[in-house]
């Protein structure tokens, strides 16, 4: 059998994708919270431009749009892409959504404000020139002092572990347990993930199991690839300090 994409990951993960959480809506609003305040200690209250170009179904780009930002979203993943959109209209938002690789963003140079990437999006990238392409395709559609936000793992911990511990999220037909296992790559920074979902189904339980490979890049790592790129002013946010589940990368675009 032919190795899944990260598009067939995300295309089959979409409908799913919510039950990871214990409650969705919550998890959207204290994600925009959290990330609009880095947004506005950056560049002022705004409202302002932002691109998602990982937005699988929503969870910060509705947020953010709620919160009166002008936000568009991309993902690689078409169905991600349009049950975004949808959840966004149903929550009374506007989200207008694209399909795209976010190494070749569809999009106007000098359009956005800010370009977020969360949800450790960027390691599904797994060499150098494809996260290369990604962060000069980002700093292209940035308008000059323009903010990148890129959120990730922390690999430096998970490189001495073998997997996230389970997750148990109620939803009205009862319990949903996900878990993954990382299987790793000879080199020691590549993983395949094994992605499973335990969902209740008529007084038993159906499996669910998706996989995908990732690149375990550490923050020294991803930093050279953001200066590179032409990025000044990064920084980065522990947990403890941005209030957010992942440690988040900022940084501005210079001026050319």
């Amino acid at each position: 059998m032919p190795e899944p994409s990260t598009r067939d990951f995300y295309d089959d993960l979409a409908p799913d994708y919510h039950l990871m959480f214990r409650d969705w809506d919550a998890g959207i609003a204290y994600q925009a919270e959290v990330l609009g305040k880095l947004v506005h200690g950056h560049l002022g209250t705004g409202p302002h431009t932002v691109l998602d170009c990982a937005c699988g179904i929503g969870t910060q780009a509705i947020g953010l749009a709620g919160a009166g930002h002008q936000v568009v979203g991309s993902d690689l993943s078409p169905v991600a892409a349009t049950r975004a959109a949808a959840e966004a209209a149903a929550r009374g938002n506007r989200l207008p959504t694209v399909a795209a690789d976010m190494r070749g963003l569809p999009f106007r140079d000098a359009s956005f404000d800010v370009v977020l990437c969360a949800d450790n999006s960027l390691p599904h990238l797994l060499s150098g020139e494809d996260v290369r392409a990604a962060l000069l395709g980002m700093r292209r559609v940035l308008r000059d002092d323009g903010l990148l936000v890129i959120t990730v793992r922390d690999y430096a911990e998970a490189r001495r572990t073998a997997a996230t511990p389970p997750q148990v999220s109620e939803t009205r037909d009862g319990q949903v347990i996900t878990f993954q296992l990382w299987h790793w790559h000879e080199d020691g920074e590549h993983y395949d993930l094994e992605h499973f979902q335990l969902v209740p189904e008529e007084n038993t339980w159906q499996i669910r199991v998706r996989r995908s490979t990732y690149w375990a890049l550490t923050a020294p790592r991803l930093t050279e690839f953001v200066a590179e790129a032409g990025f000044t002013d990064i920084t980065w946010h522990s947990p403890d300090s941005s209030g957010y589940y992942q440690p988040v990368l900022t940084a501005q675009r210079a001026r050319a």
